[in-house]
């Protein structure tokens, strides 16, 4: 087998964010860096990201917007590169962009903006672009040594950053290969599960959800994580669509990072709103107004005529007793649904659990007992929520691996 380009202080694996962040990073600090990946072009994610303009970041990035065994974890990459230095380096290459929503940052013109410019800083670094290089082997020698097999030869190099990402969208190339190394050299795993992704439901509930296919409305979704003085409480108040699978929508994809199976969702379709006193005083201005009317005051019209026959006692429209109105309120305020599962890693925009953070350093990434081996971006379980989230931290744990390259070739 051929050994390709020698010399090489670190080899990155992967040429997505991370990676590219990374190994810029790396290489404009002095060390010499080559990247690999299977696919034939960088960046493939980030092309498809927002949309195609690519929600780059999010401006009110913190530990607290990221899902992880450990919560603390993300904070000191994250502290030590902000969205504010990314948004920087977005200008300096005179990128225009714009504030879309609250924090989130997108590329006016086009995702390719992004991947461009992190070429363009790759080659200031003098980095070594390997694409459409098929990782075959990857191991560790006597000497320290990285060893990494490709279809194309072998290269070596004392720092193996791995960036390959998790399992969702397998349609751009997304494999277990970050999975498979960490297992490989006995860094432990916390169990992979798709994330921000859309929920499914069994046949029963299909039969009356797929007349409200296409329907969309603003809800409130109660999220719980960890336990003990760990528990944190969320509430999601976005757009939730029906699908003729089950539910989508920001406010589903964001529940889903948390959704369990097994569990139940709880969904206020009237966030905001004090559902009880808003129909009692709909029926004291409309007194002869039948349910389905009422409803249609705080609902779709189709969603309110299901709920009309779903809640209201048969035969009984009109003059509806407070007790019946507030009882309907209660079910509004805290709709229960049972999901049956999700649109799996197909439509999954990211992929929750991943490496231990137990088996890292949170400063630079690198694996305790494991010299040289860094992981980054999101292979690791650090799980953002949706809204640029997701690439702040990809962004951050790259610098992270690659400012500590650099400063151990120095």
């Amino acid at each position: 087998m051929t050994v390709q380009g020698g010399g090489h202080d670190a080899i990155v694996l992967g040429a997505g964010a991370a990676g590219l962040m990374a190994a810029a990073t790396a290489g404009q600090g002095g060390a010499r860096v080559v990247v690999l990946d299977h696919a034939q072009h960088a960046g493939r994610k980030i092309l498809i990201s927002g949309g195609g303009r690519c929600n780059f970041t999010n401006m009110d990035a913190g530990a607290g917007q990221f899902l992880s065994a450990n919560p603390h974890f993300a904070k000191s990459a994250l502290a030590r590169y902000t969205p504010a230095d990314f948004l920087a380096l977005v200008q300096r290459h005179r990128i225009p962009w714009h504030e879309k929503a609250a924090g989130q940052l997108f590329c006016d013109r086009s995702a390719r903006d992004i991947v461009d410019m992190l070429m363009r800083e790759c080659a200031a670094g003098q980095v070594e672009m390997r694409l459409s290089h098929r990782i075959i082997d990857v191991a560790r020698d006597g000497a320290g040594q990285y060893r990494v097999e490709t279809d194309h030869g072998v290269f070596h190099a004392p720092s193996l950053i791995v960036a390959t990402g998790g399992l969702s969208i397998p349609k751009l190339g997304a494999t277990g290969l970050a999975h498979d190394l960490a297992r490989r050299f006995g860094l432990g795993m916390v169990a992979p599960a798709p994330a921000l992704v859309p929920l499914t439901f069994g046949a029963r509930d299909m039969a009356w959800m797929e007349p409200l296919a296409g329907l969309s409305v603003n809800v409130g979704i109660a999220c719980h994580d960890g336990a003990g003085r760990q528990a944190r409480h969320v509430t999601f108040r976005d757009g939730m669509v029906f699908t003729h699978r089950g539910l989508s929508g920001p406010a589903i994809l964001q529940a889903s990072s948390y959704w369990q199976p097994g569990e139940a969702l709880e969904i206020d379709l009237l966030p905001g709103i004090n559902a009880a006193a808003r129909l009692l005083e709909i029926k004291r201005d409309r007194p002869r107004a039948g349910g389905v009317a009422m409803l249609s005051m705080l609902l779709p019209q189709r969603l309110a005529q299901f709920f009309a026959r779903s809640c209201l006692p048969e035969g009984q429209l009109a003059g509806l007793p407070d007790s019946v109105l507030t009882d309907m309120a209660g079910t509004l305020g805290a709709w229960r649904l049972n999901p049956h599962g999700t649109e799996g890693y197909v439509k999954a925009e990211v992929t929750r659990g991943g490496v231990d953070t137990a088996c890292l350093s949170s400063r630079d990434m690198e694996a305790r007992d494991v010299p040289g081996l860094f992981m980054v971006g999101e292979a690791v379980d650090v799980t953002g929520w949706l809204g640029g989230y997701n690439f702040q931290w990809a962004w951050a744990s790259g610098h992270a691996a690659g400012q500590a390259v650099a400063e151990r070739r120095g």
